[in-house]
């Protein structure tokens, strides 16, 4: 029987459509969820585990590894999608929005990594652990600084969890910019976005679907970033 894949933030978005995916090719997935949305249900109804999780504090990344834990005692991979989009401008508290930013987007991966480290290894070929980064890691953003800054912090743990879970675990992430619109993009915003990348195209969900089965089919790659960018790099 081949061992659970866990996702966490799998409620909405890219995390929702790599759920899907999985789930229609007959895996286990685990999912985790800060808010509850009638998606869940409908993962649940697929077959998904659903669980509650908040990565924002520590105690609450301390519930959600026992309770990760006692759904099995293997794991196939581990996919960190769960994330917190928030910006400056809207908090008046800086230090606490780092330390929120930090703990969803880095601390939850460190000690989860760790924690299912093992789990990982039980596996009788490769596992995988994908962060889920971003585009900004690399760029830096004046609206969403700490955000930017917990992603590069992300990134930087591929680089250390690669070399410390080798040769059993593949360790990579997948960089996305601009996938998909959200609801109330206005036209003027979404013409101004299909400039920012080479390709002029906001792709969707299913290019990080694809690149997550990318990773989990290879056998020759880890340590690695995964740009979706659609060439905005050189622009």
């Amino acid at each position: 029987m081949i061992s659970p894949i866990l996702i966490t933030g799998a409620s909405q978005r890219l995390g929702l459509a790599m759920a899907d995916s999985l789930l229609e090719e007959g895996y286990t997935v685990v999912v985790t969820y800060r808010t509850l949305r009638p998606t869940i249900s409908t993962l649940k109804d697929k077959g998904a585990i659903v669980l509650h999780a908040d990565f924002s504090t520590e105690t609450g990344i301390d519930r959600a590894i026992d309770d990760i834990k006692a759904v099995s005692e293997s794991y196939r991979a581990i996919i960190h999608n769960a994330s917190d989009w928030a910006q400056e401008k809207d908090h008046d508290n800086k230090h606490d929005l780092f330390n929120r930013m930090m703990n969803v987007h880095a601390l939850a991966p460190y000690r989860i990594n760790l924690a299912l480290s093992q789990s990982l290894s039980m596996q009788g070929g490769f596992s995988d652990i994908i962060h889920m980064t971003d585009y900004v890691q690399d760029t830096g953003s004046e609206k969403h600084i700490a955000y930017a800054a917990s992603k590069a912090a992300l990134q930087n743990l591929t680089l250390s969890f690669a070399k410390k879970l080798a040769p059993k675990v593949k360790v990579n992430s997948i960089a996305p910019a601009l996938l998909m619109f959200n609801e109330g993009d206005d036209d003027a915003y979404k013409e101004k976005a299909l400039k920012k990348s080479l390709l002029e195209t906001v792709p969707g969900a299913e290019e990080a679907v694809k690149a997550m089965h990318y990773l989990l089919n290879s056998e020759y790659i880890t340590g690695q970033t995964l740009h979706l960018n659609g060439g905005r790099n050189l622009k």
